[in-house]
């Protein structure tokens, strides 16, 4: 993603995985806005920059504490809270690896032709060549 708009649509991204993850169930069960927001973020970190996946990670976080594990918009500070922080600091260290890892170019070997391509001059100068060897096997013998 070009440079700027992985914030804005991390962010738009984390707020449609939520409100999908509330519509499934995600009070009852706050692992599917955990695994939503993890993916949006994971995302944000491969294919935008690292501080844009950083904030991404924070608004998430935010979300989650704020309206999946605490339901009044307030940010709640829980052991489940902490564990969802680190999730997310995990998912963008390893997006961002795995952008670097995809990324790195990897040496192609082209292997060289069996057989040069055949032009006159190259048949011309394979013909003398033979004949010299020929000449010079005559001569030793």
């Amino acid at each position: 993603m070009s440079g700027g708009f992985g914030f804005p649509f991390g962010c738009v991204a984390a707020v449609v995985a939520v409100l999908s993850a509330e519509l499934c169930g995600a009070t009852g069960h706050p692992w599917y806005a955990l695994v939503a927001l993890g993916a949006v973020v994971l995302l944000t970190a491969f294919w935008s920059s690292v501080a844009a996946a950083i904030g991404v990670a924070a608004v998430a976080w935010a979300l989650d504490s704020g309206f999946v594990l605490g339901r009044a918009g307030e940010l709640t500070f829980t052991p489940t809270s902490a564990a969802a922080a680190l999730a997310f600091a995990v998912l963008v260290a390893f997006g961002f690896l795995a952008r670097l890892i995809s990324r790195t170019p990897v040496p192609v070997r082209i292997p060289a032709p069996r057989h040069p391509v055949s032009t006159p001059q190259s048949r011309e100068i394979a013909l003398q060549s033979r004949e010299f060897r020929l000449r010079s096997r005559e001569s030793r013998a």
